[in-house]
């Protein structure tokens, strides 16, 4: 197939296009580069062999939309592209809600207009808010307190591609909820690289282990867990990726949606024990006052996915830990 990724130059969507690529699909790129750097597209390029059409473009701005639609004969898209940064977008909810939920709205637009019927997006497991009960599974209660505006725009827009799959009977919807990506393709060509202090755990550990920052801020030592600290479900990006693939070529019209993840929990001191193990690397760290809102444990069944899609998380907290590793090291300023 020949398939549109919007935010295609991110964390996550460079390793799914190549993987794209590698099971011998075609893919086309939009990008802003708000919060990407067009670099990883360039190594993508390098490690896939392949030459990637690309365009700078929001995907707000539906004319420009409207053009690569016309060029290219899509046969389904990927949908990455939106803000991600959980504080900012408490900060500046209407920052979040118009470039969220006005893509999302353009994007069905302009597929509706050029005919094509297969999405797969980018969803979030901050759309069950505060839990009750673990494994979460795709049955369990979403949207009632959700803390933040981003995954308010994740829940809203599952909404909406629910009422527009409903509508439209051809039309092809797969809501993929993600847990914690984590780690980086095994080149060490592409990796995890945010813009100011890390919000995530791994990256944070990685730019320590390389000296980029003086040691890990723990939020909690006294959470009820194996040893005290949070408990979360952390995939690695290239399984992640593949399960995009999985979802593209699983056809059933309407909406699903399905966890990926690897129904483990791992905590903060055993992720460090790992990465300092299979790095070499001391990681100093110092245990500060739990967050608002921050849970105890956070897991899910990926059992739906792996009946339905025959989707399989295959790679470990090692793996994870060796390749976030070997992509810092490599890359120690990012790209």
């Amino acid at each position: 197939m020949r398939i549109l990724v919007t935010g295609g130059v991110g964390y996550i969507g460079t390793h799914t296009v190549v993987e794209l690529l590698n099971n011998g699909h075609s893919v086309i790129v939009v990008d802003n580069l708000c919060n990407s750097n067009i670099e990883a597209l360039h190594r993508v390029e390098s490690i896939t062999s392949t030459s990637i059409p690309f365009y700078n473009c929001d995907v707000r701005k539906q004319n420009e939309l409207e053009a690569i639609f016309a060029e290219h004969a899509i046969d389904a898209v990927i949908h990455f592209a939106g803000l991600k940064s959980v504080n900012e977008s408490t900060a500046d909810p209407l920052r979040y809600y118009d470039n969220n939920l006005s893509s999302t709205l353009t994007l069905l637009r302009v597929m509706k207009k050029f005919n094509v019927k297969k999405l797969v997006f980018s969803s979030s497991a901050t759309v069950y808010g505060v839990p009750k009960n673990f494994p979460l599974t795709e049955d369990s209660r979403t949207g009632l307190g959700i803390t933040n505006a981003y995954g308010q725009t994740k829940y809203m827009i599952e909404q909406i591609l629910c009422d527009f799959s409903h509508a439209e009977s051809e039309f092809e919807v797969t809501i993929l909820r993600y847990f914690n990506p984590v780690g980086a393709h095994e080149s060490g060509r592409i990796g995890e690289d945010p813009n100011g202090p890390p919000n995530n755990i791994l990256p944070y550990i990685s730019q320590v282990a390389v000296g980029r920052r003086k040691k890990l801020h723990i939020y909690g030592s006294n959470y009820d867990t194996k040893d005290g600290t949070g408990v979360r479900d952390y995939i690695h990006v290239v399984d992640l990726a593949r399960g995009h693939i999985a979802a593209l070529e699983h056809s059933k019209k309407g909406s699903r949606v399905y966890n990926l993840c690897t129904g483990q929990g791992t905590s903060v001191l055993e992720l460090i024990t790992v990465f300092s193990r299979v790095s070499g690397k001391k990681i100093p760290y110092e245990f500060v006052s739990r967050r608002p809102g921050d849970l105890a444990s956070c897991y899910a069944s990926p059992k739906k996915a792996n009946i339905e899609l025959k989707w399989v998380a295959e790679k470990s907290i090692d793996d994870a830990c060796r390749d976030s590793w070997h992509w810092q090291s490599q890359n120690p300023n990012g790209y």
